[in-house]
């Protein structure tokens, strides 16, 4: 994960420290007494998107940083997380001891699709605060029913339509291969492809190969997806299996287009292990500044 996206994370943090101090009064609400706020969180330490676990570990490191300078309004922020390792029922486990055990004042940039899936109703039923939620399914933008719940990064689906824009306007007869995760983070993006593309899609869309989390490679979709006589590839895969997409089509000389889903794009959890050669040519979407471009580099501490 880059930078600029935990930078993000830590400074969002900081802002939902601030609003739960403010409207608290001392020990009215759970979690929050007068000298500190409690705030939950599950991360993939272990597991299969353990490359995200550096998520966890920074926004740690700034509540450290926030403490050390005196808290928010007096208070410090004791914040709480949990090795969920990406499965749902450890997640399940871990968030009702947040909330039941440690009772946590709400809970802050729980990551990935599938776990915060598992522990939607719940948090909705004990009207616990779920914030920032760290994936972009489009579920969480959903108010009416699950008004705890609030999303924060952009969703899959308009990052689909966005390569499906590209794809129209620079390959009018492309032989699209999709490689995608079998849950909702991965049918989400699949949607926002499908539905950019429109009628379109039936004829460009020449092979789907999904692969779950407990599979070792994906190695056999890509072989696949290259049999395929597919030109154009839609990689829609968490880090670790980026990684091993990437390698493997560089492995066996298969050079489509290539778009990588945005949260999977980092330099230093992806692209340098699959190798930089191997990775040359990817076409991702990002929304927030790479803070290690170097056209960047002439602003860096401004506004």
């Amino acid at each position: 994960m880059s930078g600029r996206k935990l930078t993000a994370l830590a400074l969002a943090g900081a802002l939902l420290g601030a609003g739960l101090a403010s409207v608290a009064g001392a020990q009215t609400v759970v979690g929050v007494t007068a000298t500190e706020i409690k705030i939950g969180n599950t991360n993939p330490y272990s597991g299969p998107a353990s490359a995200y676990g550096t998520i966890g570990k920074t926004i740690t490191a700034y509540f450290k940083k926030v403490n050390d300078e005196g808290g928010v309004n007096g208070r410090k922020i004791n914040f709480i997380t949990y090795d969920d390792a990406y499965t749902p029922p450890k997640a399940v486990e871990m968030v009702r001891k947040l909330v039941e055990q440690d009772q946590v004042a709400a809970l802050f940039q729980s990551l990935g699709t599938p776990t915060n899936t598992a522990i939607h109703k719940y948090v909705n039923q004990a009207k616990v605060p779920h914030l920032f939620v760290a994936t972009g399914a489009t579920k969480w933008n959903d108010p009416k029913n699950f008004p705890w719940t609030m999303g924060w990064q952009p969703n899959y689906q308009t990052e689909g339509r966005v390569y499906a824009s590209y794809i129209l306007k620079n390959h009018p007869d492309a032989k699209i291969g999709i490689l995608f995760q079998n849950d909702d983070y991965g049918k989400d993006y699949v949607k926002g492809l499908e539905d950019g593309l429109g009628a379109a899609g039936a004829k460009l869309i020449v092979m789907k190969q999904s692969y779950e989390t407990t599979d070792p490679t994906v190695d056999s979709q890509i072989i696949n997806l290259k049999n395929s006589g597919a030109n154009v590839f839609f990689n829609v895969t968490i880090p670790k299996f980026a990684v091993q997409a990437i390698k493997k089509a560089h492995d066996i000389g298969w050079k489509p287009t290539h778009f990588l889903n945005n949260v999977s794009s980092s330099l230093a959890s992806v692209l340098k292990p699959a190798g930089l050669e191997a990775s040359r040519g990817l076409i991702t979407a990002l929304y927030m500044k790479e803070v290690t471009d170097p056209q960047w580099r002439e602003r860096q501490g401004r506004c």
